[in-house]
């Protein structure tokens, strides 16, 4: 058996396609939030977050959150996507915090788990963070092997989801019987193919006897 994790970060609009299609093929899944740039009733659709070339993503009304991702995990992503290494380490510590909150109180239920911004962190931000209460930190590094983890709040992936070695790590990682990817729904933009390539390693993965979805969290418990 092969556990097999995944996470999305921002909460961008694209998030809703994947939540149907993890939904579609029973896939568990983590998105991390930003509540700070959510507005609480209208969704973001023209003006800001352009991420790749000219495709703006948009980003979801707070106020409709609990029912995109109804059924899946959610972590901090911090308030407004701050630069650990730039940034001073408790200034950067209260504001995953104060993420932490607010979706605890949107969703009613305990958000242990944060994604560093742009992957950036320092030890001292792990260090705080592991005080105030946070299970793991995601980085953007990677690792052959998830397991063991020497630091839980430096947690690495084994790939992005469009990493075109996807399936040779994903067959490198049985050995340590843990898979995990990430990524961006908006890296997907309104792309059919793109759609399509993420769609067939949902549904590779739930025609799989051996795969077993899990959350972010639960490979901290492993």
């Amino acid at each position: 058996m092969i556990k097999v994790a995944q996470c999305w970060d921002d909460g961008v609009l694209n998030d809703i396609k994947v939540a149907e299609l993890c939904r579609k093929y029973e896939a568990k899944a983590t998105f991390n939030l930003n509540p700070g740039f959510h507005w609480a009733k209208k969704r973001i659709t023209d003006q800001g977050h352009c991420y790749l070339g000219k495709y703006y993503s948009g980003k979801l009304a707070w106020d409709e959150v609990t029912s995109v991702y109804e059924g899946f995990e959610v972590a901090s992503h911090g308030m407004c996507h701050l630069p650990a290494d730039r940034i001073d380490a408790k200034v950067i510590a209260a504001d995953a915090v104060s993420a932490r909150n607010i979706i605890e109180d949107k969703f009613q239920k305990e958000c242990r788990g944060f994604a560093w911004p742009a992957g950036l962190y320092t030890q001292e931000c792990c260090d705080l963070l592991r005080e105030a209460g946070f299970a793991y930190g995601r980085t953007v590094e990677y690792a052959e092997q998830v397991l063991p983890c020497k630091d839980f709040m430096a947690l690495r992936s084994n790939c992005h989801f469009q990493d075109p070695e996807f399936w040779q790590k994903f067959e490198k990682a049985r050995s340590g019987g843990v898979f995990y990817f990430w990524g961006h729904s908006y890296e997907m933009m309104d792309d059919p193919a793109l759609w399509a390539a993420y769609e067939a390693i949902l549904k590779r993965l739930h025609e799989d006897p051996t795969v077993e979805w899990i959350n972010v969290i639960d490979i901290t418990r492993l």
